[in-house]
């Protein structure tokens, strides 16, 4: 048989048909083809840290497994925390605080976002289509005083600003574990969830905050923490939480809630 041409060849020889063809499969023709394309935008996704480590700052794995799924997701993200001190610095090892020693929480925030941390006070709605609140008790302690004040608290005025601009830009927000008393304080009729109202033998250990929601002006949504049913979407306000560690439970469910919570953000953002 002759011998087949070079595939540059082959390519340039066959480029009139292709061309044809996608023009006919493309109502708008090339052009629109591209553009559609362009219509494709990642979503952009702000991640609220509190510092670093459950008893003082951030959840660190309910962190790690927000920017996995947001990952997984295609989302953009940019991680930020407000640049205050620490309510005080817990020694996870005791349990205890480290009465000695002060740290800021935009710095530890740090050792999570792997050095790439701003400044909350430089978040805006015109940069991100959606922000997440990772859980741990800096959100009680650092983004506001509920760890001490409870439903009398008062909410970090950045933390309060972000909240109030991204829900009057019509922008989800998602919570997990604790971080959802900061919706409920600032976001006046929200709905949430921070699992069940009772502790049941110790599996619920801070079903109390329930109480302390109700009392905030919010309304509290029995929930989950496995995948089957973990997440709740306030679709009026755009606000999606779950109660990852508000439950004793295994790891792995911890981690698939809060990939419903992720999940539930992107779709609300259309991207």
């Amino acid at each position: 048989p002759p011998p087949l041409p070079p595939p540059s060849a082959m390519l340039t020889s066959r480029a009139p048909a292709l061309c044809t063809a996608l023009r006919r499969a493309t109502p708008g023709g090339l052009a629109s083809f591209h553009s559609s394309a362009r219509r494709c935008r990642a979503a952009r996704v702000a991640v609220v840290l509190s510092g670093c480590g459950v008893y003082d700052g951030t959840e660190i794995h309910e962190a790690s497994a927000v920017l996995v799924h947001l990952s997984r997701g295609g989302a953009e993200v940019q991680m930020y925390a407000p640049d205050v001190p620490q309510m005080h610095v817990i020694d996870h090892s005791k349990g205890q605080p480290a009465e000695a020693e002060s740290r800021n929480v935009l710095v530890e925030s740090a050792r999570i976002a792997r050095g790439k941390i701003t400044s909350l006070a430089k978040l805006t709605t015109a940069d991100h289509d959606a922000v997440i609140f990772p859980g741990g008790f800096g959100a009680a302690k650092n983004l506001s005083t509920f760890a001490v004040d409870g439903k009398d608290c008062k909410v970090n005025r950045e933390v309060e600003r972000v909240l109030k601009d991204f829900h009057k830009a019509g922008k989800p927000i998602g919570l997990c574990c604790i971080s959802p008393v900061l919706a409920a304080k600032v976001l006046s009729g929200a709905e949430v969830t921070v699992g069940h109202e009772e502790e049941e033998g110790g599996k619920w250990p801070y079903a109390g905050t329930a109480g302390a929601i109700k009392e905030l002006g919010a309304k509290h949504c029995v929930k989950e923490v496995t995948i089957s049913f973990p997440a709740h979407v306030d679709t009026k306000n755009k606000v999606v939480t779950t109660p990852a560690f508000m439950c004793e439970t295994a790891l792995h469910h911890i981690f698939d809630g809060i990939g419903a919570m992720v999940k539930n953000v992107l779709k609300l953002t259309g991207k």
